[in-house]
């Protein structure tokens, strides 16, 4: 098989953003982010915040519920679009933190 009949998979765009605004992500990101009190932990934070992500939409889409962003072997996981998700939204909230206590 070469690199011709190879196709890329196709992914909606309502798929990827729902990746991105995962509650269980945003929640887990925020939350460690807004307690941390170094840069270097927003790292743990998106870490943390990515893999208890995947973990649940892999059982909620495991048990059939319906869930925006499913994982399973036909499914994307989106790891992408969910780091990148995680790492905005724990640096927002630690900025956040940061610029709520010069105040």
């Amino acid at each position: 098989m070469g690199l011709s009949q190879v196709t890329s998979p196709s992914v909606a765009l309502s798929t990827w953003l729902l990746a991105g605004f995962d509650p269980v992500l945003i929640v887990v990101a925020v939350y460690l982010g807004w307690s941390a009190d170094q840069v270097g932990k927003i790292a743990v934070a998106v870490i943390a915040a990515l893999a208890v992500s995947l973990l649940v939409a892999w059982v909620v889409t495991g048990l059939g519920l319906p869930s925006p962003a499913p994982i399973g072997r036909d499914y994307p996981t989106l790891i992408p679009v969910r780091a990148a998700a995680a790492v905005a939204w724990a640096t927002a909230a630690y900025v956040t933190r940061r610029l709520a206590r010069w105040s």
